[in-house]
């Protein structure tokens, strides 16, 4: 038997392969200046970046939802379906993009792939990817605790299944607490009926703390006794009852080797690897700590901040490129060569090169926060004193976050009231009726001489930005003004906001694309 699981491993791991993508960064209300829960993601890699609205819908008695495959590659694949579970009398509105990120109740959710231990992968008798259970939770749930237990049991039911690589973690917010649940398969010979097709943990941040999660799993020791990681309430950690048994039945754990059950080296598989992207977001938010590179395997599931973060240096952070550190990449020895007896930094310096060019100069890769070839962004806000359609907001945007543009978006944005451009996606050829384009045509025309070209970025993004963080305020003000004598009157102000910022956005960005290519020499 436990020769022919190791084959099935095998060729099951043929089939897929490693993504370090997508970065989730998050705050507890308070370790935040104005006691919002944030979540966050960066959708890194080549994904579906439409955002659509999906309205809130009433199903008759004896309906079955379906189950999608493909759900991030929609722009692109047909969705093919894999089966269907009992359907609800109501679904809410949430909206829907690769992987669906947010409801009318400010129930909010990031995601980040995991690698993890091979041995977890499934069959393909499990039905469950991430992103369908994400679009399950958004409809029929309104806060973390419910998303998480009603995730955990559709995919201990129907079977976890891979769509980008092995596990996968959600960081799931409400306006009172934000969450990390982080999910494996349980073997490629599972089946249904045969026991549970998944194993997950959830763990709370603490009301005072932050974390990050980057492809790399962060839930640390658990005491079997307790079911729980040491000095964590029990009501601040939920776990999968056959944890032990899937991990001792994969060979992952035995038990009766008196070790530690550490959930991120059996299932994550993390121990001895390094993670820049952790070590630089515990070190700019929490640089009391002193961490080091050398050991973030070894780093707790979360931190205080020195000080109190605010939504706009949690997106400043998803801007970071590791400048001024050891790791800038921009900064390396290869990019300077000698003039006039001085040592010059050449224009072509990039704190982003692609792989060609490092392979070519030699410069040792530093994984950064923000990376062209993003699909999508956001940084997310739920605010408890507010009304939920217009307490949580997404400051959301597309392509690379380090150049473009942080849009408000309401979770009680009307349906169909988004720009067309907005929702139309077409990456195989140059089409201008696509945003998308406006922002990668940026990115990809700076990154020839990112020195002299990010100057001219920063001339157009800094105001405009500026602008929307200083509106926001007024924004919020006018819609708690409002919201209690004419809600539909709010949101429909709220909705037209959002599209005339998405159209302004483009228009600039597509302007600023033709500037760009004319200072290429």
């Amino acid at each position: 038997m436990k020769k022919l699981l190791l084959t099935a491993i095998l060729i099951v791991s043929l089939f897929y392969v490693s993504a370090v993508a997508c970065t989730d960064i998050l705050a507890a209300k308070q370790a935040t200046l104005d006691g919002s829960v944030i979540t966050s993601h960066t959708c890194d890699g080549r994904y579906d970046s439409r955002l659509v609205v999906v309205p809130a819908m009433d199903h008759e008695e004896g309906a079955m939802a379906p189950v999608y495959e493909w759900i991030v590659y929609a722009d692109r694949m047909d969705l093919v379906k894999l089966g269907e579970i009992p359907q609800v009398a109501h679904t809410y509105q949430y909206f829907n993009v690769a992987y669906p990120m947010a409801n009318e109740h400010q129930l909010i959710i990031g995601e980040t792939t995991l690698g993890g231990a091979r041995e977890t992968a499934n069959s393909d008798k499990a039905i469950m990817t991430i992103e369908q259970l994400e679009i399950f939770a958004l409809q029929r749930t309104t806060n973390a605790r419910d998303a998480i237990k009603l995730i955990g049991a559709l995919a201990e039911e129907y079977g976890y299944r891979e769509s980008c690589w092995l596990g996968e973690c959600i960081t799931i917010s409400d306006p009172n607490e934000v969450w990390v649940f982080e999910v494996y398969g349980t073997g490629p010979l599972w089946e249904p009926g045969m026991g549970p097709g998944a194993v997950w943990a959830a763990q709370r941040v603490p009301d005072d703390h932050i974390t990050t999660v980057v492809n790399y799993s962060m839930i640390g020791e658990i005491d079997l006794e307790t079911n729980r990681p040491p000095n964590v309430s029990a009501g601040d950690f939920m776990i999968s009852e056959d944890y032990v048994q899937v991990a001792t039945d994969l060979g992952l754990y035995d038990p009766a080797s008196g070790e530690p059950f550490v959930w991120k080296y059996i299932f994550g598989d993390i121990e001895g690897t390094k993670s820049d992207r952790l070590w630089r977001v515990f070190s700019v938010l929490n640089p009391s700590g002193n961490w080091s590179l050398d050991n973030t395997w070894e780093y707790p599931f979360s931190v205080k901040p020195d000080e109190k973060v605010s939504v706009y240096d949690i997106i400043e952070l998803y801007r970071d490129v590791s400048e001024g550190t050891p790791y800038d990449m921009g900064d390396n020895e290869a990019w300077y060569y000698e003039s006039g007896g001085e040592m010059v930094k050449s224009p072509l310096a990039s704190s982003e090169p692609n792989t060609p060019m490092r392979n070519l100069l030699g410069i040792p890769y530093t994984r950064t926060i923000a990376k062209n070839g993003c699909s999508y962004y956001f940084v997310s806000q739920a605010r408890d004193w507010m009304p939920d359609k217009i307490g949580g907001l997404l400051w959301f945007g597309l392509d690379n976050p380090r150049k473009g543009a942080w849009i408000p978006v309401y979770v009680g944005t009307l349906p169909n009231t988004l720009p067309e451009s907005w929702v139309t996606l077409n990456r195989d050829e140059l089409d201008r009726s696509c945003s998308y384009w406006a922002f990668d045509l940026v990115d990809k025309i700076s990154n020839q001489r990112l020195g002299a070209l990010m100057p001219l970025i920063e001339e157009v993004r800094v105001p405009f930005q500026t602008e929307m963080f200083e509106e926001q305020r007024d924004l919020d003000e006018m819609a708690m003004t409002l919201y209690e004598d004419n809600p539909e009157l709010v949101l429909r102000l709220l909705s037209s906001y959002t599209a005339r910022k998405m159209r302004e956005a483009e228009e600039l960005w597509y302007d600023l694309s033709e500037v760009l290519l004319t200072k290429i020499d």
